[in-house]
């Protein structure tokens, strides 16, 4: 009996990542070469991205440019998106704070004596425990936009807070959204 292939499409974490960085350049330019040079993607990423996100439903595409559907994505952002792409930790090293140790969780939640949760980069400013990030470049283009990396942080404190810090982030993306 011939094999059937599968041709499910599965959303990816730069997928995900993508959509994060539309909600945080809403009023901008959305073409693929501006979210592109945004996100630090490739075009071909932007577009498989983009494509997978459209058949799970998270947005859609009016006159050419991809516009997320804002209650499907916060569904899935609040409550399925921490269990698709599970927090990955690591050993201590350098880098850019993430969670509740960047901001806007950082001015609500004092900090403690455990190693603040970072991305590992050679750019960052913080030493603490590795939070691998959604994708490579996550890091250096957070450092870009100041929108996108509070965007970043609050995701990466609900996928690997505790229930306080996920219950601030969650309702600080209520307000965003």
């Amino acid at each position: 009996m011939p094999r059937v292939p599968n041709r499910q499409l599965v959303l990816k974490p730069q997928d995900f990542y993508l959509l994060l960085a539309l909600a945080a350049c809403r009023d901008q330019a959305t073409t693929y070469p501006d979210l592109a040079a945004f996100t630090g993607l490739s075009m071909s990423e932007v577009h498989g991205a983009l494509k997978r996100a459209e058949a799970a439903r998270l947005l859609i595409f009016e006159a050419r440019r991809p516009r997320i559907l804002t209650p499907a994505f916060k569904e899935f952002l609040l409550h399925g998106a921490k269990y698709a792409f599970p927090p990955v930790r690591g050993a201590l090293v350098a880098g850019v704070p993430t969670a509740h140790a960047a901001a806007p969780l950082n001015k609500l939640i004092a900090p403690s004596a455990d190693p603040a949760p970072v991305w590992p980069a050679i750019e960052g400013s913080a030493r603490g425990m590795a939070l691998i990030p959604l994708y490579p470049s996550v890091p250096a283009a957070a450092l870009r936009n100041a929108v996108l990396y509070e965007h970043l942080a609050l995701f990466d404190a609900i996928r690997a807070g505790n229930a306080r810090e996920r219950a601030l982030a969650q309702r600080l993306f209520e307000e965003r959204l």
